[in-house]
């Protein structure tokens, strides 16, 4: 596995997952926008043929899709609404807790896109978790992901364990461990949420009590490998969780891939929806990003940053340059020899 490495299987080819019918708009859309000729030069499709109507967008899988809504915001919203209503009936606000810039100090976090803070991000990512169980529809699952069937540790599994929803700080310890042992980045993390709601919408699951432990192990570890250069390998795993084998991780790696359809791609604009719908999600739950004021340390970093991200656009630039004078020159010569010929 690899960033760039994705292999899709086509949905025919799979009882188990039948096709919907945003599905089948969405490849009709695809397939209405190819133009193929061969006594034409190359047809190269403007930009707004390759974006996604309105409606096509909403219904899309948010983890495939830019403009989708992310899931775990959707669900995140009935408790927030239920939050502000109850501020409203407050006389008194109490005193602010968040810091707010001024003419004089300028309060800055060290969060970005391609480097967010890893225990922030950890927060979000665990709390996008909890709202996904405790919002949920139904309890559908999978016996690969039930932890009575595949426990975790010796310890014997309590007789409540279907029916009760963990706390958020019992998933961010669960979280943060496996973070933490494995030494994984903050980057991981979102991919983990990608590729969880992926698995739920996909193979039609719910994330509920029996199953969460699993299904976050799952998409930790295929996250780790796709996206860290120096992957944790299964047996790795194993020593944290000292009761589980090299056998079952496997078997669950093995399943959890299918149940994706083998799609491990993550698109940057969808990497970049997640992240900033995670900074929204703490926003709304009063979890903010580590603030602090802006010296002249804290503002050479961030110039150095900025400058090193101008020269790799730059280096960008000019690849996609050298590419379109190829394109030009092909097209080019292709039409030279149909005027000769």
């Amino acid at each position: 596995m690899g960033n760039t490495v994705s292999c899709c299987v086509s949905p025919e080819s799979s009882p188990k997952l039948p096709l919907r019918q945003p599905a089948e708009r969405l490849e009709e859309f695809c397939t209405s926008t190819e133009v193929s000729d061969d006594n034409t030069v190359p047809y190269l499709q403007h930009i707004s043929d390759r974006e996604l109507p309105e409606e096509l967008a909403l219904e899309s899988n948010p983890s495939d899709h830019a403009r989708a809504s992310t899931i775990f915001l959707c669900k995140s919203q009935t408790d927030v609404y239920a939050k502000c209503d109850f501020h409203h009936l407050k006389v008194s606000p109490g005193p602010l807790s968040k810091k707010y810039s001024s003419c004089s100090t300028i309060f800055i976090d060290d969060s970005t896109v391609s480097q967010p803070n890893l225990k922030s991000t950890i927060k979000c990512v665990t709390l996008a978790i909890y709202y996904h169980i405790k919002n949920r529809d139904s309890d559908r699952s999978l016996d690969i992901f039930d932890e009575k069937l595949h426990p975790l540790s010796r310890e014997p599994v309590p007789d409540d364990y279907s029916y009760v929803d963990p706390e958020h700080k019992l998933i961010y310890r669960f979280v943060r461990t496996l973070f933490s042992a494995a030494q994984l980045t903050a980057e991981c993390a979102i991919v983990t949420l990608v590729y969880l709601e992926r698995l739920l919408t996909y193979a039609e699951l719910d994330i509920c009590p029996a199953n969460w432990k699993r299904i976050i192990l799952g998409a930790i570890l295929l996250a780790s490998k796709v996206w860290d250069d120096q992957a944790v390998w299964n047996v790795d795993y194993c020593q944290i969780l000292k009761d589980i084998t090299v056998e079952d991780m496997n078997e669950m790696e093995r399943q959890f891939l299918e149940l994706l359809q083998f799609n491990i791609n993550v698109p940057a604009s969808v990497y970049a929806k997640y992240y900033f719908d995670l900074r929204q999600l703490a926003d709304d739950n009063n979890l903010s990003f580590p603030l602090e004021p802006l010296n002249n340390q804290r503002a050479q970093k961030l110039e150095a940053i900025s400058r090193l991200c101008e020269d790799k656009y730059k280096d960008l630039s000019r690849a996609a340059m050298r590419r379109s004078l190829s394109a030009d020159n092909l097209i080019g010569v292709r039409r030279s020899n149909a005027v000769l010929s």
